[in-house]
């Protein structure tokens, strides 16, 4: 079987190995394994029900699995799904997901605050600390949704009243939030086109340049091939390919499985 490592010199921050899921009596997948480390993207392709957001369930806890987890080299394959988020295991879904009844900077401000909690007797006992920390964190959120290309016209707005492709970024932007060290993507570049697709490559390259692991599922071939350091292909829930996008490129397994399918 196929194993992928990020960099033999560089310990990864995320780790799956032999990753199995199996829904009855069906093997949604079998015996994955992968690894991606800081600063470094890695592409997750195959075609339709190959297994990829199964894969991301999975290595999220979020699907009962066989297998271990390692992040930042501490074994997470017990922890409940909901803990890994403040671990610093982040995701975003293929349908965006907000504080529906808050602003952009609200949905913002409080994934900041999520990673930064303030002790209970600072809010009621010196609230103009409380306050003064109220202003940082909007200047953060300010500042950071600015870098993931969420212009400022939108911070006073609900998200549902954004267009898809800024919903898209607002969703990226709260994932790598501080605290994050690992970013699982699920297809962000579905829906997008022109230049919100030139704006989601800007944001990943961003990602990576501030030591951010990224793993992305994704459709676009071409969005794969320019960004991702190392890719894996699924077929039929299994791991059939693992290399360099240009290795990837000339695999005939790959070329049979997905590529050659979508000529």
């Amino acid at each position: 079987m196929a194993r992928l490592s990020s960099r033999a010199d560089v310990p990864p921050v995320l780790a799956v190995r032999d990753l199995s899921v199996r829904f009855g009596g069906f093997q949604a997948l079998k015996a994955m394994s992968w690894s991606v480390a800081a600063g470094r993207i890695l592409g997750i392709i195959g075609p339709n029900g190959a297994g990829k957001s199964t894969c991301f369930m999975a290595a999220t806890n979020m699907v009962s699995h066989g297998g271990r987890i390692r992040l930042a080299g501490t074994d997470v394959t017990d922890k409940p799904a909901h803990a890994l988020p403040r671990a610093g295991l982040r995701r975003t879904f293929q349908q965006n997901a907000f504080f529906g009844g808050m602003s952009v900077l609200e949905n913002m401000a409080a994934a900041l605050m999520e990673s930064r909690p303030s002790p209970l007797a600072q809010s009621v006992f010196l609230p103009w600390i409380e306050a003064r920390r109220c202003r940082a964190i909007e200047a953060q959120a300010r500042a950071h949704l600015m870098a993931y290309h969420v212009p400022e016209s939108a911070y006073e707005r609900l998200p549902g009243e954004l267009s898809y492709g800024t919903q898209r970024m607002l969703s990226i932007a709260l994932a790598a939030a501080p605290g994050a060290r690992v970013v699982l993507l699920d297809e962000p570049a579905a829906g997008l086109g022109g230049p919100d697709m030139i704006a989601l490559r800007s944001v990943l390259e961003r990602m990576r340049d501030d030591g951010l692991a990224v793993v992305l599922i994704e459709h676009h071939m071409d969005l794969v091939m320019a960004i991702a350091d190392e890719v894996v292909v699924l077929e039929l829930g299994q791991l059939i390919a693992a290399g360099r996008p240009a290795e990837i490129q000339a695999d005939p397994r790959v070329l049979e499985a997905y590529l050659g399918r979508a000529a």
